[in-house]
């Protein structure tokens, strides 16, 4: 073996991993970061969403039947669970 041959094959095997790594970033391509803050985003709007919604009919209830904060209260606990329950579901399809 010659005293050149051994550049030569570390150049092939350095060539074969980057298009190794070059094929697995087209195959599985990692998310932008407008993507990330995008997902972030609709998770806080599944959370918020049912949570203000609980809060406002419960209030709305509340005012109505004049039972103080009652409906407020229990409606907002729901909303809150329906909110982290459809983020969790949002969060296992992705």
């Amino acid at each position: 073996m010659k005293p050149d041959d051994q550049p030569d094959q570390s150049m092939d095997a350095a060539a074969r991993r980057a298009v190794q790594r070059e094929a697995q970033s087209r195959d599985d391509p990692e998310p932008s970061l407008g993507r990330r803050l995008g997902q972030i985003g609709v998770l806080g709007w599944a959370i918020v969403v049912p949570l203000l919604l609980g809060l406002f009919i419960g209030r709305w209830l509340d005012r109505l039947l004049g039972t103080g904060v009652m409906f407020a209260a229990a409606l907002l606990f729901l909303g809150a669970a329906l909110g982290l329950w459809s983020a969790w579901r949002w969060m296992h399809r992705q």
